[in-house]
């Protein structure tokens, strides 16, 4: 008997860097590799991932992913992710090094849809990068403008600095920091990072700057808000 549908049993194409696709067709392929690589499509283009090094990506990852993490922990509605495929449009769909996100209950503007994968924009995103000619200082940093990020931060690793950028009518621009060199997010409040302390990678001291905001009158009343929003 003939096969009436010949579509149904061809091959699906695998992802390669450069390939020009909508969101729909790169989950199609992403979900149809072998072994979970690192993939991200970025204004309709893939992008794969590479080796990464301990010394400029691995550390420093692991640095900023605890002082989101331990934000989180302390704050109701606040949920952090790692690494986690994100669709943010039809043309855009970011694989970030770190987010956090309000729960749509409280507020939040992005959903987790059937499948497990993060649908609309997160409030905040952090990448960790080489330098300041990398992906996600030029391509990204475009593509969460356009879907609505409200904060992004970009730590780069060779350069030793960090950027922090707010969303204000439609436009990143940066963060101003304080007298000591202190950055405090404006949608997480309570959120402060040491950037010195980071840069130096010297941990207890990003985590005392966390808790020095944790402990403040902005994190308890940002915590009363977000009560007030789950309650309605």
């Amino acid at each position: 008997m003939p096969d009436r549908n010949p579509q149904a049993h061809r091959r699906v194409p695998p992802l390669q860097n450069g390939d020009h696709l909508s969101a729909r067709e790169f989950l199609r392929r992403y979900e149809a590799m072998p072994e979970e690589k690192k993939a991200e499509l970025i204004n309709g283009i893939v992008y794969m991932g590479s080796p990464v090094r301990i010394s400029q990506h691995g550390e420093a990852d692991a640095l900023i992913q605890g002082w989101l993490c331990n934000y989180s922990v302390a704050t109701p509605g606040v949920k952090h992710a790692t690494h986690s495929t994100t669709r943010l449009g039809p043309d855009d769909v970011p694989q970030p090094d770190g987010l956090l996100r309000i729960a749509p209950e409280y507020g939040g503007q992005a959903r987790v849809d059937a499948k497990g994968y993060l649908n609309g924009a997160p409030e905040l995103v952090v990448e960790v990068a080489a330098s300041s000619v990398s992906l996600d200082v030029r391509e990204k940093l475009a593509s969460y403008r356009r879907a609505g990020v409200r904060e992004y931060v970009v730590w780069r690793t060779e350069d030793e600095a960090l950027d922090w950028w707010a969303l204000e009518e439609d436009e990143f621009r940066p963060l101003p920091a304080e007298a000591d060199g202190t950055l405090r997010s404006r949608v997480f409040r309570g959120l402060g990072l040491d950037v010195r302390a980071l840069l130096a990678g010297d941990g207890p001291r990003v985590m005392s700057k966390l808790q020095e905001g944790l402990q403040s009158g902005a994190h308890a009343a940002f915590i009363a808000e977000m009560q007030k929003r789950r309650k309605a």
